[in-house]
């Protein structure tokens, strides 16, 4: 039996699946479908750990989380059938840049209510820079997945054979199709807007775009310049640079931070007396946590590293 391939997907794809195509056999494998046509039963992702947890009384069951620049994965693993990746997931100091590898899980506590996960195969410690690449090939693959979705949309009936005739491949057009049957009509825009807030992470290299055609290429590294010249100017016009406010806020939260962190809350209202507006300090958080200065261990608590 051939090996699924892992697919490159954000996380705001790949949470707002609620289709699963279950296999028959033991062999057979099951899919998540995604709203874009990713038939996933692998996946290949890369982000910031976040935090690592064990949900089980003796340990032997885990929980994870890796934030992309869209959402949040989670991951669960067990040592007794992923003892490698659990020991792995481990042995990582949180928050750290990982890239995992690892099979679709899904959980349905009740008709119609769907949540999806990863069961780890593999998991590495990695850099900024393979975060970066993975951002700009993950957004190369969803803004495919959109313009296959936008094809289908236009066809009378979609079928998988008119879009392997316009070049996409076997398992995104069967997934196409069964997404466009299972979801309707897609809102793509949601998907474009997702890829674009993701360019903001990073200014990348012409030579990162091998899968574009150029006026592709500039047209997006040209977007992200002028979406960070007008953060700057903005940021300059309200408190000297980026810097110095990060600075003020990561100071603000050591000054504030018990053993749990720091309540979001808190900080914007400690901030606020620094003559700093909402949407510097927000991203100022951002930035910080893009730098590896703080994290977030639950939903609205903030810790320094």
């Amino acid at each position: 039996m051939k090996r699924e391939p892992a697919w490159r997907i954000f996380a705001g794809e790949y949470n707002d699946s609620t289709v699963e195509i279950e296999g028959t056999g033991e062999k057979t494998p099951s899919y998540v479908i995604t709203p874009l046509g990713s038939k996933v039963n692998r996946l290949f992702a890369v982000g910031v750990l976040t935090d690592v947890e064990n949900i089980s009384e003796n340990g032997e069951l885990i929980r994870a989380h890796i934030s992309d620049p869209t959402g949040v994965f989670t991951l669960y693993s067990g040592k007794q059938y992923q003892q490698k990746a659990t020991d792995q997931l481990l042995n990582i100091e949180v928050p750290a840049f990982v890239a995992v590898i690892g099979k679709a899980r899904t959980y349905e506590p009740e008709e119609g209510a769907l949540y999806v996960s990863i069961r780890p195969e593999l998991v590495r410690e990695v850099n900024a820079e393979t975060r970066d690449r993975w951002i700009i090939e993950t957004c190369v693959q969803t803004k495919q997945r959109i313009e296959a979705v936008m094809e289908a949309m236009k066809m009378n009936t979609p079928n998988a054979y008119d879009l392997r005739k316009l070049g996409y491949s076997k398992d995104l057009s069967e997934g196409i199709v069964a997404a466009l049957k299972k979801y309707g009509n897609v809102d793509v825009s949601k998907y474009l807007a997702l890829v674009r807030e993701s360019l903001q992470y990073t200014v990348p290299a012409s030579e990162t775009f091998p899968e574009v055609e150029k006026e592709e290429k500039i047209e997006a590294v040209e977007q992200v310049k002028i979406q960070k010249e007008e953060k700057k100017e903005k940021t300059e016009k309200k408190i000297g640079d980026s810097e110095e406010v990060e600075d003020i806020v990561l100071k603000t939260i050591k000054e504030i931070e018990g053993e749990d962190g720091a309540a979001w809350d808190l900080i914007l209202e400690k901030c606020k007396k620094n003559n700093l507006d909402e949407n510097t300090i927000e991203e100022a958080l951002t930035s910080l946590m893009d730098k590896g200065f703080i994290f977030e261990p639950v939903l609205g608590t903030i810790k320094t590293t």
